[in-house]
Formats: structure tokens, C-alpha cells, sequence
């Protein structure tokens, strides 16, 4: 993260006089590594006030796609534009104050350049990825990996290590930002069936007839009882595969299967927003022929219920780096 390598008190000086070569005439910069369009974003996988500003700023260079982009802003911030870290980040997109002085962007040209307005912060992210793309472009290896190396660690420690450097912290970074990209890209084939499937379903079988509670997760405390969410993360969980605690971050745990390409095992979404993964409020977990098994409300049991209903939102295929690549936050 930018927070991470910009804080470093030794060999700062040294980046950021390599950075300034390469910062002056970012755009253009830019302009030079422009490639054709990228994959589209799933629908409703970006919250509608920011799916323009993302589709249009993740095509700014070749190493960042839209879909990278979301998955950047949703780990560092969870589309909160109000978001600021301990470490003073700021913002959607998490710029620390020195870095946004360097490469904040009056994007919307109103005046001002804001970090806290998300019509200058989300161009200025992918602006600040190309500028990193374009300082480690004589890197041998993947050109996105490596910006995403240079994004957590500095494009110094990319350059010096001949890619990806050999830090955990790094490693784990490119890692869980180029999975979790799968989960707001639109699948242009079958998305492949998830080996825990069975096991996730075997679970939650064996929950037929428990009462509902809400915020249960099967504990002892809860008297074994579930909402949808606890089930679907106990469920998986069964499996060697750790979910988020709510609906709407479990969404983003694999790719999206269409509804004609479901398999048992697939969790399934519901919303009272169809546009907007954020606002999902129900899950379930697919069995096949158009049912569910899940835990509706509160006075009701965990039971099988129809997925085609007017709320339908979408389904998602859990895969192990999926759940992985998801942020942990305290609301989670």
C-alpha cells in the first residue's frame, strides 16, 4: 500500500527522486501504455455512483483494468469515501496526504483537487498505478504484478529484486489484489464448479429445521442457530474455506456464475437494489433445481426456498483464494 513504502525513512529520498523523473507528465505517461478496452465489470459489482469513474479510469494504462481498479478501492476502502486510516490515508482510494500532494488530480475539474471526492480520487488511483506501471516497465515478469509490487513495497524494490520482490507482505498483496479482480470482472466463459461445493451442502442439510436468529452463528451461545450469512460462512467454513460475517462481502469470494451456468454449492444473492452488490441483504447456498437452503427470518427455520424471485441479485462460486483475497474490516 502506498502507506507502506512511502513511510520508510531510509532510501526515501532516493525513490522519490526516481519517482519525480517519472511523475512529471503522468497522463502522458500514461497515453503511452493506453491499450484497447479491457473486460467489462460484472454488473452491480461496483456501487453505481462509482461504476462510470471506474470503468473509465481502469482503462488509463495497460497494466490496470477496471476490474483491478474495483478491487484496489474495495480493499482499501470498501467504497467508503469517507475512509481514513490510523495512518492518516484518506479517502476511497487510502492516499496518504504526501502522496495525493504528488499525484492528486482535479479529475472533475472543479478547482480543487480532492482526495476526499471520489470524482478526483478514483482517476487519480489509476493515474498513481500507471505512473508505478511506467516506472517498472523495463521489469522482467508480469507488468501488473509488478505495479502491484510497486504499490505495496516501491517501484525501487522492484527494479532492485528484478520483479516481485521476496517480501511476505508484498507477495500476499499482488496475490490477493489480482484474485479478488476475478470477482468484479463479467466472466466471458463458465466459471469452473468449487471442489468444497459438496461439503458446504452436506453442512448445511444437516441444519434443516434450526430456528433463525439474527447475527447467529451456530455457537453454543446462539443455540446453534444461524441468519443467512452466519450459515453460509459456517457452512464453507466446514470446509477449510473462511468467509466474511455479512451477505454483501461474501459476494466477492470467487466469480459469478450466470443464473443458467448455477451448480449445487454456488452462494446466491438477494437485493433490494439490483444494481448494487453493497446493498445486498440475503445469501443462500444454491442445491440445484432452482432452490436454496437458507435461514430467511426471524421466525422461520433454515429450510429450502426458491431462488427466482423478483430480488434475485446474482450468485457467487467460492473459491479458497477468493475468500482469501477478501479485506478483513471491523464490520465484517
Amino acid at each position: 500500500m502506498r502507506k507502506v513504502w512511502l513511510g520508510v525513512g531510509v532510501g526515501f529520498g532516493l525513490i522519490s527522486c526516481f519517482l519525480a523523473l517519472v511523475v512529471v507528465g503522468t497522463y502522458t505517461a500514461a497515453s503511452q501504455l493506453l491499450g484497447g478496452p479491457k473486460a467489462a465489470l460484472q454488473e452491480g459489482s461496483v456501487p453505481p455512483a462509482y461504476h462510470a469513474l471506474v470503468a473509465e479510469a481502469g482503462q488509463t494504462c495497460e497494466a490496470v483494468s477496471p476490474a483491478l481498479l474495483a478491487a484496489q478501492l474495495y480493499q482499501e476502502s470498501g467504497w467508503n469515501p469517507k475512509a481514513q486510516s490510523p495512518a492518516a490515508a484518506q479517502g476511497i482510494a487510502q492516499f496518504i496526504p504526501g502522496t495525493w500532494a504528488a499525484h492528486g488530480k482535479d479529475a472533475n475539474q472543479d478547482g480543487k483537487a480532492d482526495v476526499w471526492d471520489p470524482e478526483d480520487a478514483i482517476p487519480s488511483a489509476a493515474a498513481y498505478d500507471c505512473s508505478l506501471a511506467e516506472a517498472v516497465k523495463g521489469v522482467p515478469g508480469d507488468l501488473t504484478e509488478n505495479m502491484l509490487a510497486a504499490y505495496n513495497a516501491g517501484p525501487y524494490a522492484v527494479i532492485k529484486y528484478g520483479g516481485v520482490p521476496p517480501y511476505e507482505e508484498t507477495r500476499n498483496y499482488v496475490k490477493r489484489i489480482t484474485t479478488l479482480a476475478k470477482s468484479f470482472e463479467a466472466p466471458v466463459s463458465t466459471v469452473p464448479a468449487s471442489r468444497q461445493a459438496s461439503g458446504a451442502i452436506y453442512y448445511a442439510q444437516d441444519k434443516l429445521g434450526t430456528p433463525y436468529l439474527w447475527g447467529g452463528n451456530g455457537t453454543p451461545e446462539h443455540g446453534g442457530r444461524f441468519d443467512c450469512s452466519g450459515l453460509t460462512k459456517a457452512a464453507y467454513a466446514s470446509v477449510g474455506i473462511e468467509l466474511p460475517r455479512v451477505a454483501n462481502d461474501q459476494y466477492n469470494a470467487g466469480p459469478h456464475p450466470s443464473r443458467d451456468e448455477l451448480l449445487p454449492g454456488d452462494l446466491v444473492f438477494f437485493s433490494d437494489d439490483l444494481a448494487n452488490s453493497r446493498a445486498i441483504r440475503h445469501v443462500g447456498i444454491y442445491v440445484g433445481g432452482g432452490k436454496m437452503i437458507n435461514a430467511p427470518y426471524t421466525g422461520a427455520t433454515i429450510r429450502y426456498d426458491s431462488i427466482d424471485t423478483p430480488d434475485y441479485f446474482g450468485a457467487t462460486r467460492v473459491t479458497s483464494d477468493g475468500a482469501a483475497a477478501l479485506p478483513s474490516r471491523d464490520t465484517a
